[in-house]
């Protein structure tokens, strides 16, 4: 169950964390990995972990906020049967204090970076259909404290996933989002350090203690749901966005 054997896979922000994590877990399924990054030395190193068990991956260095960066990108591989979108980043701030710099860096690469890879991953994808799963967050589901430009973002790749599953449905081309919550990676570490600075261990406590199930998710976690709707034991599923998130949704009351 489960292979992606024959199968190529684009990943965005391949290079470290989940992104790392759903390359290496895809790889370890069959799948032929390429990763899409500016982080050169971590997706090298995704690449190098792949190749060392056996794997087949590759590294492409691409600022999905740039359309033509993708296209030429996408231009390198002649058939893509599964495209994850995980490329993003955060902002602390509420409507008063976002910066019109920090909304509009979130949009470029949140949002209109999820739609430059849909636009030229989708007409290649098309000749054989294929699955395509992107990065959303509780974020879209749920008000979250000072997060008013990431929260939008995550909104909007909601909306596109649900437009794409339908626009595309008939090219046999799935399309759904995971939603996760806080989980356990550099990016948190790097994100808690910048804007917490000297209360680093109390942040992280607080965090993971927010969620009902009392810790965070691991990055594992994560992959394996990404193998199963990327994968064709989830042939019936398209249009749908998956909270992956220790109970926050619903249970935190």
């Amino acid at each position: 169950m489960f292979s992606l054997s024959n199968k190529t896979a684009l990943v965005t922000g391949g290079g470290s964390g989940i992104g790392r994590a759903i390359s290496t877990l895809f790889a370890k399924q069959g799948a032929s990995v390429y990763i899409l990054d500016l982080d050169e030395k971590g997706a090298t190193q995704t690449v190098e972990e792949i190749k060392a068990a056996g794997g087949n991956a590759g590294f492409i260095s691409c600022n999905v906020s740039d359309q033509q960066a993708v296209k030429a990108a996408v231009a390198q591989l002649p058939s893509i049967h599964i495209l994850v979108n995980n490329a993003g980043v955060a902002h602390v701030g509420n409507a008063e204090n976002t910066a019109v710099e920090d909304f509009t860096r979130i949009f470029e690469i949140n949002v209109k970076g999820i739609y430059n890879c849909l636009h030229e991953v989708i007409p290649v994808m098309k000749q054989t259909g294929g699955a395509i799963l992107n990065m959303a967050s509780i974020a879209s589901s749920v008000g979250i404290t000072d997060r008013f430009a990431y929260s939008m973002s995550k909104g909007a790749v909601v909306g596109m996933t649900l437009s794409t599953a339908r626009d595309f449905m008939a090219a046999g081309i799935r399309c759904n989002c995971i939603s996760p919550a806080r989980v356990h990676t550099p990016f948190v570490d790097g994100f808690i350090s910048k804007n917490y600075p000297g209360k680093e261990t109390e942040m992280f406590e607080k965090l993971s203690k927010s969620q009902p199930i009392g810790r965070m998710g691991h990055v594992d976690e994560i992959a394996a749901l990404a193998l199963y709707l990327c994968s064709d034991e989830a042939s019936f599923i398209t249009g749908n966005d998956y909270p992956i998130d220790g109970g926050f949704i619903k249970l935190n009351n």
